[in-house]
């Protein structure tokens, strides 16, 4: 018989698809508020952006991936953190209409708390600063170990991610988009302390994070191989999905521009339920 000891430490199948109650409750709560409120009405494309953003935080929560990335691959959490805070948030905000939005921040100090963190640099802050913390190793580390901090960690990461996307994708007038050449300048900037800390993972000649050291190995990754992965998905595919986004962000200030009306047709465009 299989002492109770053991059970606590063998990890679950990497490939079993279990579904994390808190995980499942937080996305019954985003959908049904989005239905309670009004968003079924909004444009189709909305619709399915918001509910897409919900699928892919349902992926990296839940199932192969977490399983992965908790107790296996640090390459693994590494692609969960890019889907967190590169995939799920622009999609929710793109499919968030103004009329939402608009419901929050009737409370006077979420506006105002708004107008401070959506502004550029305040936004580029709170999101760099805790990616660059939380990967210090003893944190790192501590994430691993504390379900209840690692659910902390995510939290703070979905919550900056949005606010960081804000210049680009604000739903709602009242906290205005920046204009597109800021924009691209803006994600640019932003991809540099990423780019740094994925190039410092990537080329450690140790292994940071121990408790990947001592896990079962999966598909024959020696530590060091699975840390570079990790570290090259940060540096490279991070990177590369900014630069998509900059490169989508330039031609629609192209069209913008040979219409002559390139940042004053914005607010217009931009903050359309019908675009």
């Amino acid at each position: 018989m299989i002492n109770d000891h053991w059970l606590l430490i063998i990890p679950p199948r990497w490939d079993l698809w279990n579904i994390h109650p808190s995980v499942a409750a937080g996305l019954v709560l985003l959908g049904g508020l989005y239905v309670y409120l009004g968003g079924l009405t909004s444009a189709r494309r909305h619709v399915a952006s918001f509910f897409g953003a919900l699928v892919v935080l349902f992926l990296a929560l839940n199932g192969p991936l977490h399983n992965l990335s908790d107790k296996y691959l640090f390459s693994a959490h590494m692609a969960q953190h890019l889907l967190l805070t590169l995939v799920f948030p622009p999609l929710l905000l793109y499919g968030t209409p103004a009329s939402i939005v608009r419901v929050f921040l009737r409370v006077g100090w979420v506006m105002s708390l708004a107008r401070v963190i959506t502004r550029p640099l305040a936004a580029a802050i709170l999101f760099t600063a805790p990616i660059t913390i939380w990967h210090a190793p003893a944190l790192y580390e501590a994430a691993l170990r504390n379900h209840n901090l690692h659910i902390v960690q995510h939290l703070i990461f979905l919550t900056t991610a949005v606010v960081m996307w804000w210049p680009v994708l604000s739903p709602v007038p009242e906290l205005p988009r920046i204009p597109h050449l800021l924009q691209m300048l803006y994600l640019f900037l932003l991809g540099i302390p990423m780019s740094i800390t994925g190039a410092l993972i990537t080329l450690s000649s140790s292994v940071l994070y121990p408790v990947y050291a001592s896990a079962p190995r999966v598909w024959n990754l020696s530590p060091i191989e699975d840390q570079q992965i990790g570290g090259l998905l940060m540096w490279v595919l991070g990177g590369l999905m900014l630069w998509i986004v900059m490169t989508v962000i330039w031609f629609r200030y192209s069209v913008w521009d040979q219409r002559g009306n390139a940042e004053g047709g914005v607010p217009v465009e931009a903050y359309s339920n019908d675009q």
